[in-house]
């Protein structure tokens, strides 16, 4: 069964792994850090309180998010496709009446699967202001009232 909770020091090295797989096996991505930083930067995310882990005897997948604002959401390879994106973005999205993420562009993937929960994109840029310099798509969610 899997499980939704928060995420604890002990977990940063599966969180880390799991944004160094994508970073391994997407094209397009510049790898800038090493993955022993990926491991460092889920750390300090995860120090923050920032982070929710999918867990299946093992971690799954995660999502970063401090206060409204999204910075990552990441499936290992081998449980994508099981809802578990959704799942961990639904419970975002139930805890917050606003929430806002940057994808890049060349992300079609995450384009439609945000688009497809509700969320609009709000602003493009040329990538000058992230450190991959890709050009990126801000997004915004917002809850609908009744």
């Amino acid at each position: 069964m899997t499980v939704l909770r928060r995420a604890t020091p002990l977990d940063a090295g599966r969180v880390g792994a799991i944004l160094s797989a994508w970073i391994d096996e997407t094209p397009w991505m510049p790898r800038i850090h090493t993955r022993a930083e990926d491991i460092a930067h889920a750390d300090m995310m995860v120090q923050r309180g920032w982070v929710t882990v999918s867990e299946c005897e093992t971690i799954t997948g995660f999502l970063a998010r401090d206060k409204d604002d999204i910075h990552a959401l990441y499936i290992a390879p081998d449980a994508r496709g099981q809802g578990i994106g959704t799942r961990l973005l639904a419970d975002a999205m139930q805890h917050h009446d606003h929430l806002t993420l940057w994808t890049f562009q060349a992300n079609t993937r995450a384009q439609a699967f945000y688009e497809r929960h509700g969320f609009a994109q709000t602003d493009r840029t040329d990538g000058a202001g992230n450190d991959e310099g890709l050009p990126d798509i801000r997004y915004q969610w917002q809850r609908t009232q009744p």
